[in-house]
């Protein structure tokens, strides 16, 4: 069942580099009506650890830009099995979903709603039934697909799983509404690694051909593991599987920077004024 995350937790401060400033500053200069959103520096690095990149981009998020532009509701759907439903966290508003809406809320200071559609134990099958469904009924400026974990640890054959994908993904280019993969988590515990790594790779090459932005969840979380045996324990639960509060948390900030990056918003006046300033220092 559906559950909209109304609360929002008490989050970290956000804070704007210098560098983003001197870039923004720069594009104030050359009279640009425009800039890319800049992607806020969170207060949590330390703790999250600065992984990599792990998040391939396909151009920008034109329905979100337009909506913020004119100060109207953003509305998001999270779909996907446990690490959407949150099983692991302490309690719903842990929730990656949850927490998303209130790190988005806070960077674009505007109204965002971030639907949970989680639903434990599911695999691609059962969640695409349901993701038409909803992009059928519309009222999404973003979809962020949760896919592949269950999947691959499931034994769901490899053909299987890329079509479903595919099915997935063409029904959102169908319905015009904006579509983020967020791929399969890493844990400590993998039975088969080349076969579940096969997985995570299809879901990579399938968002390139089909010019779907891809976060890599698995990604970021074996460079936790890389970095400190240590590390990788705090983001997960008791079960060793799914996500501590902290791996939730961490993974929210990372996917709400991403997708700040890809969101157009005009840049004020007195904010062309103030930039273009910092970027002649």
């Amino acid at each position: 069942m559906e559950q909209i995350q109304r609360g929002r937790p008490a989050k970290r401060s956000y804070t704007r580099s210098r560098a983003v400033a001197c870039l923004a500053g720069t594009l104030a200069v050359l009279s640009l009506a425009f800039s890319i959103m800049p992607v806020p520096s969170y207060a949590t690095e330390k703790s999250c650890g600065s992984a990599g990149s792990v998040f391939r981009p396909q151009g920008l998020l034109s329905a979100i830009s337009r909506k913020l532009n004119r100060h109207e509701p953003v509305r998001i759907l999270a779909i996907g099995s446990s690490s959407t439903e949150g099983v692991g966290a302490s309690r719903p508003d842990r929730a990656y979903p949850a927490q998303l809406q209130a790190d988005l809320s806070e960077v674009w200071h505007e109204t965002v709603t971030v639907v949970n559609a989680g639903i434990g134990g599911e695999t691609a099958t059962m969640t695409v039934e349901r993701l038409e469904a909803a992009l059928r009924a519309g009222g999404y400026d973003l979809v962020i697909w949760q896919v592949g974990t269950n999947d691959a640890v499931a034994g769901v054959a490899e053909g299987s799983f890329r079509a479903l994908l595919e099915r997935g993904i063409s029904a959102a280019k169908t319905s015009g509404t904006e579509l983020i993969l967020l791929d399969q988590q890493y844990f400590p515990t993998i039975r088969d690694p080349a076969r579940y790594e096969r997985f995570v790779q299809l879901v990579g090459v399938v968002g390139e051909e089909r010019r779907v932005p891809v976060f890599s969840r698995y990604a970021m979380m074996k460079q936790w593991g890389e970095r400190s045996t240590e590390d990788l324990r705090s983001m997960l639960s008791s079960d060793s599987f799914h996500m501590s509060d902290k791996g939730y948390d961490c993974l929210a900030s990372r996917v709400a920077s991403d997708i700040a990056s890809m969101v157009v918003r005009p840049v004020a006046q007195t904010d062309r004024t103030a930039l273009a300033a910092a970027g002649r220092r």
